[in-house]
């Protein structure tokens, strides 16, 4: 295994550095990698943009979030906070199905249903009881504030005047006297105010519209529809963008790929390099999308779940099973890099019809030992009736005996 690693890396960068088996000088090897690296660029810009072309699920529950933090509190005081928070001059005017636009998929019809219900909330009468609340809540603030101010003055105030100090003389602004009248006045105050935003907010919440939204969230059927559906596309988004992304990056993969081959069966060595180059940076985020796809995709969350069931709260198994399973993937693709990218015995009988050398695939006699562009022997003994026959091809073209190549 290690052999073949070490062959592996060894025709990768001799593939990567190589013009027919001669070095690149340096100036071409800066502009090849400052093209790679905007092509990189670019390659990643756009698989974050066909990423985001289905929708979330966010996007197409918007409803989801404020629905499910009023089901784990729908009591009365809840309520009201939830009704307030769809009522104001400044609320967002954008629709829920505004998210369409190029984008793949369509908002939930219950989220279009709980949006047209909550904008109907916001209209002048309610949004004038709202401010109506709200300055008397500002004013409860006031007098409270008040009131703690003159507690602080009152103690110290009756103590002086106990002690028979004259007036001129306190250090406080109020009478205790004074002070204690005033505390009722502004507790009595404070008590008709919060009785007048009771009746507003009463008055809020027997709205046609209030108790339309309120029927509409409190309906377990429908927010049990909504979450499931939530809870559906959330688990396969990921595997959705990581599909679409696929469907960005290989058909780059497969036109760099014949190109490479076509190039190198032709000879043409820059295109070849080139086309290599293509192929080796669309790989790149490929295999970073699928590494990501294992921690976060379906099958992450089908190990979790198989994990869960069998073993309980021991999750870290999850991590011993991606230690045995990342190697086995990358064993896997080098096999697969061997036997059809960088295997020669794959090309050697189309080169040996073409008369090419069967190393760099230039164009020799059809009776050339040695090719005179890289030097490479073209033949090797038949192990049965001794003749030279090519290398690389799996029958002699003697005797038809297997080679053992």
């Amino acid at each position: 295994m290690w052999n073949r690693i070490r062959d592996f890396i060894r025709v990768f960068f001799a593939k990567s550095r190589k013009i027919e088996d001669e070095p690149i000088n340096k100036v071409s090897l800066i502009v090849i990698i400052i093209i790679d690296l905007f092509i990189l660029g670019n390659v990643f810009y756009g698989l974050d943009d066909i990423s985001r072309w289905p929708l979330s699920p966010t996007q197409a529950y918007p409803c989801y979030q404020s629905w499910q933090n009023y089901q784990e509190d729908s009591s009365s005081p809840n309520n009201y906070q939830f009704i307030r928070d769809f009522i104001g001059e400044n609320q967002n005017s954008l629709s829920f199905n505004s998210v369409e636009e190029n984008h793949l998929g369509k908002v939930s019809p219950l989220c279009l249903q709980y949006e047209s219900l909550t904008q109907a909330l916001n209209n002048n009468t309610n949004q004038n009881i709202v401010r109506r609340i709200d300055e008397k809540n500002t004013q409860i603030r006031l007098l409270e504030d008040k009131n703690k101010q003159i507690r602080q003055q009152y103690d110290s105030t009756l103590l002086e005047e106990i002690a028979g100090q004259p007036r001129e003389l306190s250090i406080n602004e109020i009478e205790a006297k004074t002070a204690k009248e005033e505390l009722t006045n502004n507790q009595n105050n404070i008590n008709l105010l919060t009785g007048e935003i009771k009746t507003l907010k009463r008055e809020l919440l027997n709205k046609n519209e209030s108790v339309a939204l309120l029927n509409f969230v409190n309906s377990q059927d429908k927010f049990s529809q909504i979450k499931s559906s939530w809870e559906r596309a959330n688990f396969w988004y990921p595997t959705i963008q990581l599909l679409w992304q696929m469907v960005f990056l290989v058909p780059l993969i497969i036109i760099s790929s014949l190109v490479h081959k076509w190039s190198d069966n032709k000879g043409y060595g820059l295109v070849s390099l080139m086309s290599w180059h293509l192929l080796v940076i669309f790989f790149i985020p490929l295999l970073i999308k699928l590494f990501e796809f294992l921690q976060i995709g379906f099958i992450f969350e089908s190990l979790l779940n198989i994990v869960t069931i069998l073993f309980g709260g021991l999750l870290f198994l999850v991590s011993y099973l991606y230690i045995f399973i990342i190697p086995l993937v990358g064993f896997l693709l080098i096999k697969f890099f061997q036997k059809f990218v960088f295997n020669p015995y794959t090309q050697a009988s189309k080169r040996v019809e073409k008369s090419r050398c069967l190393r760099c695939g230039k164009k020799i006699n059809h009776d050339t030992a040695y090719c005179p562009h890289c030097g490479f022997y073209q033949y090797q003994e038949c192990s049965n009736c001794h003749n030279l026959t090519y290398k690389y091809l799996s029958y002699c073209y003697h005797c038809g005996t297997k080679q053992n190549n």
